[in-house]
């Protein structure tokens, strides 16, 4: 399967990276081709400027600025996003890539008011860390994983859940809750 691999981390020795490189890994030494999309060490520009803006539902005049990362995401079978959750919600850098990427005509087509999904995703798996514990972030409603098991869901192949692998109270981890959680997607992308 190609595999989309999108991750949103700025430091390259972070936890989250090492959870990246894990997941890249698991999912070569399953037989995926990976196409690793690293938003920060790419440059990926997140910021959606007048242009993008103007130009949003004008199938194809809207790819001019991202069509590179069009086609990877039309080319991909398999999508897993590793990113860290920073105050309830995704970083930046994944919020400007959904909004700058995910565009009218090639991940939806809305005709006379109804949307009709155009993505041939098959399978989804998001790897994130949060700072706060499960209970807080129930509390606050838990934006993102809201976002990955209903939206991202909706958005690719609604008869398929998309698996959600959270690191929560990372304010509080030890290595060895951290090399759990590695080991867990480690076994999680070989199973992808």
């Amino acid at each position: 399967m190609r595999v989309l691999l999108v991750h949103s981390h700025p430091v390259e020795e972070s936890y989250g990276a090492a959870l990246h490189r894990q997941a890249r890994e698991s999912l070569t030494k399953a037989g995926h081709e990976v196409d690793d999309c690293n938003l920060y060490a790419e440059g990926f520009d997140p910021v959606m400027s007048r242009h993008d803006r103007m130009t949003y539902h004008d199938y194809p005049n809207n790819l001019s600025l991202v069509k590179p990362y069009v086609d990877r995401l039309q080319a991909a079978e398999g999508l897993v996003i590793v990113t860290p959750v920073w105050n309830f919600g995704w970083p930046a850098m994944l919020k400007g890539y959904f909004d700058r990427v995910w565009l009218p005509g090639i991940t939806f087509e809305l005709k006379d008011g109804k949307l009709t999904r155009k993505l041939h995703i098959d399978k989804v798996a998001v790897v994130t860390t949060y700072g706060a514990t499960r209970w807080r972030a129930f509390l606050a409603g838990d934006p993102p994983r809201k976002l990955s098991k209903r939206v991202l869901r909706v958005q690719t192949n609604p008869a398929r859940p998309v698996t959600f692998l959270a690191h929560y109270d990372m304010n509080n981890c030890t290595p060895e809750t951290r090399a759990a959680f590695l080991d867990k997607v480690k076994r999680e992308m070989e199973r992808f």
